[in-house]
């Protein structure tokens, strides 16, 4: 344990905190047993890591990740027993889904050592879901997203804009526009954003962003999925053959039976791997409705999970079009409620009726729905119930 606790240290004190996203203040620390999730690669470890940095003893506080090679011949349980005997208190776990027994290992840390503080997170959310039956009265859970484009803004303009309910985004919509274009010009930005800014690692190098994307797509399909689920890495091969179908034509209106025929799989597969890829967040499902929505219910539209994937993957030049409202659907849905829409692309909150489009759209499409809204690409300010699409980027 004395190397683990010397890595810990070290790591801990290497880990940057000159930009804390606004994300850790939404969990409450003070919580026992607490489980984040999300993505991969949106950056849970560093947050965990600067966390402890700000506001833990070092001295009492060990960090470590599930998929050390310690773990191949000693148990998670007999690590914290030994921590807890020699004045721990704080036990971060990381990849917590590379530890085959990590959520009743957790659980009986939970019971057995009441003293005992553990945060954990899961590189996919796959697992955490899966195994939190066990959890369900004891851990508190956090969803992280990716970068917001406000805080990929605050990041590349040194500014601090704080974050927009979508209500006062539709009611106020002139006056913040005006506020905000005071400091930054933000249709650029936006145009950045949207190629490279959801992911942290665009921090590193915005060269080989796309290729770590890649990456990340590929160990979620290869290592998490099958893990998580135990499927076939046969499965594997036609979610993959799914996915490039998806990737191609997004926003993609499914026809099971068209794709069952083309992948060579049951009806119900394509449902059950559409359901698994979104879990993964490589994929968004927009359904008819918001309520009783199951495994098998299919879904009235497909995106990207982030226009920065449509980049990824796209072999030729991403729809303007779709990558509009991939951007909308993955910033909105984030705080709100999104279903689809008959006359236009989506009913927010089962209340407000959003067309989204280019800066000469009219307003036909929705002249006569109550609470409608176009939002607009390519503007800075709006006027009525014409509102730019880069403000909604603001709303975490």
């Amino acid at each position: 344990m004395e190397k683990l606790i010397n890595d810990s240290i070290n790591i801990i004190n290497l880990t940057d905190t000159s930009f804390i996203r606004d994300f850790a203040k939404s969990i409450d620390w003070n919580d026992r047993l607490i489980g984040i999730k999300g993505a991969r690669g949106v950056g849970k470890t560093t947050l965990l890591l600067q966390y402890i940095k700000q506001n833990l003893p070092i001295s009492q506080t060990l960090y470590v990740s599930l998929d050390n090679i310690y773990f191949s011949s000693n148990l998670l349980v007999d690590l914290a027993d030994e921590f807890v005997k020699t004045g721990g208190s704080y036990l971060v776990l990381d990849e917590v889904h590379r530890y085959s027994n990590w959520s009743i290992e957790i659980k009986n840390l939970y019971d057995t050592h009441k003293y005992l503080k553990v945060i954990f997170t899961g590189s996919s959310i796959l697992h955490i879901d899966h195994k939190k039956a066990d959890l369900s009265r004891r851990a508190v859970f956090y969803d992280m997203p990716g970068f917001s484009l406000r805080e990929y803004v605050n990041i590349k303009t040194d500014n601090s804009f704080e974050s927009i309910p979508f209500q006062k985004i539709l009611s106020d919509h002139q006056e913040l526009s005006t506020e905000i274009g005071k400091y930054i010009k933000p249709i650029a930005l936006y145009n950045d954003y949207i190629r490279i800014g959801y992911y942290p690692f665009f921090l590193e190098n915005e060269a080989s962003y796309h290729k770590k994307i890649e990456e990340i797509i590929n160990v979620v399909m290869e290592i998490d999925i099958p893990h998580s689920f135990e499927i076939s890495l046969h499965s594997i091969e036609k979610m993959k053959k799914l996915l490039y179908i998806i990737s191609s034509s997004t926003p993609f209106k499914p026809n099971i039976v068209k794709l069952s025929e083309k992948i060579g799989a049951t009806r119900n597969s394509i449902k059950t791997y559409l359901h698994y890829l979104e879990r993964a967040k490589i994929i968004q499902l927009l359904q008819s409705d918001s309520k009783g929505v199951s495994i098998l219910q299919k879904p009235e539209k497909i995106y990207l999970h982030h226009p920065n994937l449509m980049f990824a993957f796209a072999s030729e030049k991403s729809n303007t079009g779709t990558i509009r409202e991939t951007f909308f659907y993955n910033q909105a849905s984030f705080t709100e409620s999104l279903t689809s829409s008959k006359k236009a692309d989506f009913i927010v909150n089962d209340k407000y009726t959003i067309e989204v489009g280019g800066k000469n759209k009219d307003k036909s499409q929705i002249e006569r729905i109550e609470n409608a809204f176009i939002v607009l690409d390519n503007i800075e300010h709006g006027f009525g119930n014409r509102i730019p699409l880069w403000l909604f980027g603001f709303m975490y």
